[in-house]
C-alpha cells in the first residue's frame, strides 16, 4: 500500500514539479545566479518527464514513511515475529565492513567485465575521461547512492518489516520494493505529448506499467536489481547494521558507472540481449556474477565481530 500510494502521489506532484523545474532553468538563463543553484537550473532545463518522476517519487515514499510506520506498529500487535536486532560494530570493524564490501562487490563486477571485453563484447573508449567527469559519474554517485538507498531501503524499511514478518519475507519484500522503485520510468520511445498537463504523472504511470510486460527487461534488468536487493537486505539481517551493505553497494555502483564510462558495448554480440544488456547491470551473466558475490559474502560476514565479541577477546587478551 505504501508503494502504490507513493506512485500515485508522485503522479499527482510530477507535473507540478517539472513545471517548478522548467520555470528556475529560464530564469538561470537569464539571471546570475550561485553556482549551486545555477548548475541545478542546467540540470532541471535539461531533464525530462521521467526523470521529474524519479524524484517526486522519492520525496512521495519518504513523505509517506510515518504512515507506513503507523501500519507496521498495528500488524505488529498481531505478529509473531521476533524484534529486528541491531548489532554495534567498533569502528575498526566499520571500516573493515565498507572497504571488503567494496572491494568484493566492485572487483567481482569489474572483473566480469574484464571477461567480457575479452570475449569481445565490450571494447573500451578511444578518448579517457577526464578527472571531473571520473568524480561526478563515478565517484559521487558511488558514495551518495549507497548511503541514500541504504538508509531507506534496508535502514528504514527493511528494519520496520522485520518487525512484523520473518526475515526471509523481509528481504524479499523490501528488494521488490527496491527493484520497483528503481525502474519506475517508460521504455524507450515512450513520450508526454505534454508534461505539464495536471494528468501527465497519470500517463507516465500507464507507460511504466507497460514497460513491466516486456519478458526481456523483466527476466534480465528486473531480476538483476531484484538479486542485488535480495544481497543487501540478506548482508544486513546477517550482520544486523548497514555497514557491509553500504560497501557492497559502493562497489557495484563505482564498478558499473567506471566500466561505463571506459567501456563501450558491442551492438552485435552473441550474447546479446540476454547474456548482457546495455551494461554490467542486466543479462544473465551479470546474473551469475551475483550468484558468485553472494557465495564469497557468505563466509566474509563470519568474520565481522562485533562489539561483544569483541570486548570477549580483549577480556581474554587482558588474562
Amino acid at each position: 500500500m505504501w508503494v502504490l500510494c507513493a506512485i500515485l502521489l508522485a503522479a499527482v506532484i510530477t507535473p507540478w514539479l517539472y513545471q517548478s523545474g522548467k520555470w528556475l532553468a529560464a530564469i538561470g538563463e537569464t539571471r546570475e545566479m550561485p553556482a549551486l543553484i545555477e548548475s541545478l537550473a542546467r540540470s532541471c532545463g535539461r531533464a525530462k518527464i521521467d526523470r521529474y518522476y524519479d524524484r517526486a517519487l522519492l520525496l512521495s515514499a519518504v513523505l509517506l514513511l510515518p504512515f507506513l510506520r503507523l501500519r507496521i506498529r498495528g500488524l505488529r500487535a498481531v505478529s509473531h515475529a521476533g524484534p529486528d536486532r541491531r548489532k554495534h560494530y567498533p569502528k575498526s570493524s566499520i571500516t573493515l565492513q565498507i572497504v571488503i564490501g567494496c572491494v568484493l562487490a566492485g572487483g567481482l563486477l569489474w572483473g566480469m567485465g574484464m571477461l567480457l571485453e575479452t570475449v569481445g563484447a565490450y571494447t573500451t573508449k578511444p578518448d579517457p575521461p577526464q578527472a571531473g567527469r571520473i568524480i561526478s559519474k563515478v565517484v559521487i554517485p558511488a558514495i551518495a547512492a549507497p548511503l541514500v538507498e541504504e538508509w531507506l531501503f534496508r535502514g528504514i524499511l527493511l528494519g520496520l518489516w522485520l518487525r512484523f514478518a520473518k526475515p526471509l519475507a523481509a528481504c524479499i519484500g523490501s528488494s521488490l520494493v527496491f527493484a520497483i522503485m528503481h525502474f519506475l520510468e517508460p521504455g524507450p520511445g515512450a513520450a508526454i505529448a505534454d508534461p505539464t498537463h495536471p494528468l501527465a504523472g497519470f500517463q507516465l504511470v500507464g507507460k511504466i506499467l507497460n514497460h513491466f510486460t516486456d519478458p526481456l527487461f523483466f527476466s534480465t534488468e528486473f531480476a538483476v536489481l531484484f538479486g542485488v536487493g535480495c544481497i543487501l537486505a540478506w548482508a544486513r539481517v546477517r550482520t544486523g547494521a548497514l555497514w557491509f551493505s553500504i560497501g557492497l553497494h559502493a562497489g557495484w555502483v563505482a564498478a558499473f558507472k567506471g566500466f561505463n564510462l571506459l567501456h563501450v558495448a558491442v551492438e552485435d554480440h552473441p550474447l546479446r540481449p540476454w547474456g548482457i544488456g546495455s551494461g554490467l547491470s542486466s543479462g544473465l551473466v551479470p546474473m551469475l556474477a551475483l550468484v558468485v558475490t553472494a557465495g564469497v559474502c557468505h563466509f566474509v560476514m563470519l568474520w565481522f565481530p562485533d562489539e561483544k565479541s569483541a570486548a570477549h577477546h580483549g577480556d581474554h587478551a587482558d588474562v
